[in-house]
């Protein structure tokens, strides 16, 4: 092993998925990621079934991802790990076993916050000489099944969050009424794809008028569950009839709400250069929104891939490789944390 490489592991366990990576100088050589589908059955996500399942796919997922990079655990430098925000037990798990491995190896311990490490999936490189991370300051929408937020990114290590939602966010709320309509879960994807063949002026459902750059998305929700309940009063087959449609409306408002704060976030900071992370950012009406107004206002726009969107080791990774760059470690007393919150 050339002593100039540094070979970084990536443990990720905030939620419902069990993700390992491994990067080579912030060059990604594996991210192996076990999802769980026991919680389809109950509509959203079970915290102690998750940790269970975590439990059973920590190993086996940390090993692929070591053998799929063509190393040894002897060459690791460092293992980085999500210390939160998330559940608990599913953290605790990630947390523990991040702990112990790295004791077995005697290399350091790096945290990373769940938060960050989705801003910092656009600096995962594909090759050594990918250039596709944009400069900094920028601005990103993070959007995601727990978190909505705009935020400014001066350094890897220095974000300010401009505006987050103060009740739902944006996922959520896609989720639940995707509930309402007896469409299944993830909500997002499901409405997603309706969402590309509905009309989606069709409906309209309250946007809420919140001051400043602050997200609110428990009025639309609970717009939409009202709406809904009196169609279906008068047609009790309303949903199915009309589910294109809904999915369109229900996306096309939640984009709106989301553009017209980051258009406020670029005019007040001047900042041109603008990210979407998050598993929200997987959506298509959110991808199509941001190239519009790329060639409407003149933004540099930055999309990450689809695998570097949702819950990840390889953003973990690429978060601690900066750490560890900079010799910024974790003690191994350091406890897990559930709330949302940079820090």
């Amino acid at each position: 092993m050339d002593k100039k490489d540094i070979y970084i592991l990536g443990i990720e366990s905030s939620c419902d998925d069990t993700s390992a990576a491994v990067l080579r100088n912030g060059v990604l050589l594996s991210n192996v990621t076990a999802s769980q589908d026991v919680h389809r059955d109950y509509g959203g996500v079970v915290p102690e079934l998750a940790s269970r399942a975590h439990q059973q796919n920590v190993v086996p997922v940390v090993d692929q991802a070591i053998k799929r990079a063509g190393i040894t655990k002897e060459m690791l430098s460092a293992v980085a790990f999500t210390r939160g925000p998330g559940l608990m037990g599913s953290l605790l798990v990630g947390v523990s076993f991040a702990k112990g491995f790295a004791r077995s190896l005697g290399i350091p311990l790096i945290d990373v916050n769940h938060l960050q490490g989705h801003v910092m999936a656009h600096f995962i490189k594909e090759s050594d000489d990918d250039t596709s991370a944009p400069p900094m300051p920028f601005l990103c929408l993070l959007v995601s099944g727990g978190n909505s937020q705009i935020v400014k990114v001066k350094a890897y290590n220095d974000m300010e969050v401009l505006g987050q939602t103060i009740d739902d966010a944006a996922g959520e709320a896609i989720d639940k009424c995707s509930k309402v309509m007896g469409l299944g879960y993830p909500g997002g994807p499901i409405i997603d794809r309706l969402a590309r063949q509905g009309n989606p002026h069709a409906y309209k459902f309250a946007e809420p008028h919140i001051p400043g750059m602050d997200y609110s998305f428990s009025g639309l929700k609970t717009s939409f569950l009202y709406n809904l309940r009196d169609w279906v009063k008068e047609d009790p087959d309303f949903v199915e009839h009309h589910k294109e449609d809904l999915a369109a409306s229900l996306e096309f408002t939640i984009v709106d709400i989301l553009m017209k704060k980051l258009r406020m976030a670029v005019k007040e900071t001047r900042i041109k250069h603008v990210a979407l992370a998050g598993g929200v950012s997987a959506n298509n009406g959110l991808r199509n929104a941001f190239r519009e107004h790329a060639a409407k206002y003149g933004w540099k726009i930055y999309i990450p891939k689809f695998s570097y969107t949702t819950d990840n080791a390889a953003m973990i990774a690429i978060t601690g490789y900066y750490k560890f760059l900079e010799g910024v470690f974790c003690p191994i007393d350091a406890p897990a944390f559930s709330k949302v919150t940079f820090q």
